[in-house]
Formats: C-alpha cells, structure tokens, sequence
C-alpha cells in the first residue's frame, strides 16, 4: 500500500510558486492498479518520484508498506562508471538478491552484447533505457510505478521479449501509471484519478476520469 495524507509539494520557478499538490490524501491498495491523468508539466514525475521515495512532500506524511519499484527508467541507483555486470550485482544485492540470477537476467532480457561489460557511461540513450527496464524486471515488487515520461526504447525485439515480462509481472502485482493520454492508462487500470489544481480527484472508473479529464483540457 502507498498512503498520502495531506501530502503538499511546490516548486519556486524564479517568477511563481508552481504547486503540485495540495493536502491530497489517497491511498493506492494492493490489487487495485490505478492511473494518473494530467497534462504536461503539471507534476506527473514529482508525483511518481515521491511515491517511490526519491523526492520528500513539503508537508504531510506518505506511508509505504509494500515492496515498492524504483520509477521505470529511473537510473538514479547506478553508478556511471561500472559496467552493466556491476551494477546489476549490486543492485541484486541491495534487495538481497541473487547477483548470479539478476546479473544473468539483465543480460538476457537487454541484450547489449559486449556492452553489458562496459561502463554505462558509454551506452547510448537506447542502451540505457534496455538495461534499466531490464534491471527492474529482475526485481519482484508488489507495485510497480510507471511515468510515461521515462525513457523508451524503440528495439522491436527487446519490446517483444521486455512486454511479455511486464505482463508476467503485472498478473500478480498494482501498479501505479501516470500520463498525459488515457489510452496508456488503459493498458495497465481501470480506475483512475485527475490531477487538478494540486488536488487528486479519484473515480472508480477510467471513463469517469477520463470525462472529467477531456472537459478540463478542452475548456
């Protein structure tokens, strides 16, 4: 479970205090994926980011008590300099994993041939995106968080086999998305909320958030 309450969180941009929320509560359940609706700019990543712990509210109190992802394509816990073998063996034993199974599944699933023994540093921007998608999937969470925001690959072949991953994965675990566009929420939920004026408002369907949605950004 991850709980919000009262959770506020700004930002000065050097003109404006830009708020993200508002002393918003929710919850999000195990066993109950959910989607975030929200334009561009309007704090979808922050959002995201404090769910897993990367950023701290202003004020209010988030709870976690679920075996939570890092943001896909967060790249923030590897380290530039060692290869993909080290990071993914370090990484595996942070979550007291077996580094012998997570180094063998990265390798696999992001298929960057001799890359995979080089520093990350030297990977290109599709590289990167293939190992730290690949990296998460090694991980077992029981809520997985997803800003469409995040880097992408465009490896039809990598897709193909990451997909069929994220699938496996998803059967048995929440997760958490959020986007500019409904039709990527309804790929992974089927209740939604609304990011509006730093309040979440929740709607126990997509298309309920979605009417509200498309009023808002055609008003």
């Amino acid at each position: 479970m991850i709980e919000f309450d009262r959770v506020s969180k700004s930002f000065w941009t050097g003109k404006q205090r830009k708020v993200i929320l508002d002393e918003a509560s929710f919850r999000v359940e195990l066993g109950r994926s959910v989607g975030i609706l929200a334009p561009n700019g309007t704090g979808k990543t922050t959002i995201i980011n404090m769910m897993a712990g990367l950023e701290k509210p202003d004020e209010g109190r988030i709870s976690r008590t679920s075996r939570i992802s890092f943001p896909l394509g967060f790249m923030g816990g590897v380290v530039n300099r060692h290869t993909g073998r080290e990071n993914a063996r370090y990484i595996a034993r942070l979550y007291d994993l077996d580094p012998d199974y997570v180094e063998a599944f990265c390798r696999y699933l992001c298929d960057i041939k001799e890359y995979f023994d080089m520093a990350v540093g030297t990977y290109s921007q599709g590289m990167r995106a293939r190992f730290s998608f690949a990296l998460m999937l090694s991980l077992d969470f029981d809520i997985y968080l997803i800003d469409e925001g995040m880097p992408s690959t465009t490896d039809v072949q990598f897709n193909k086999r990451a997909g069929a991953v994220l699938r496996e994965r998803l059967g048995k675990s929440t997760v958490v998305v959020v986007s500019h566009q409904s039709s990527t929420l309804e790929k992974f939920c089927r209740s939604a909320a609304v990011l509006r004026g730093g309040k979440l408002h929740m709607f126990e369907t997509l298309e309920e958030a979605k009417r509200l949605y498309d009023y808002e950004t055609q008003s």
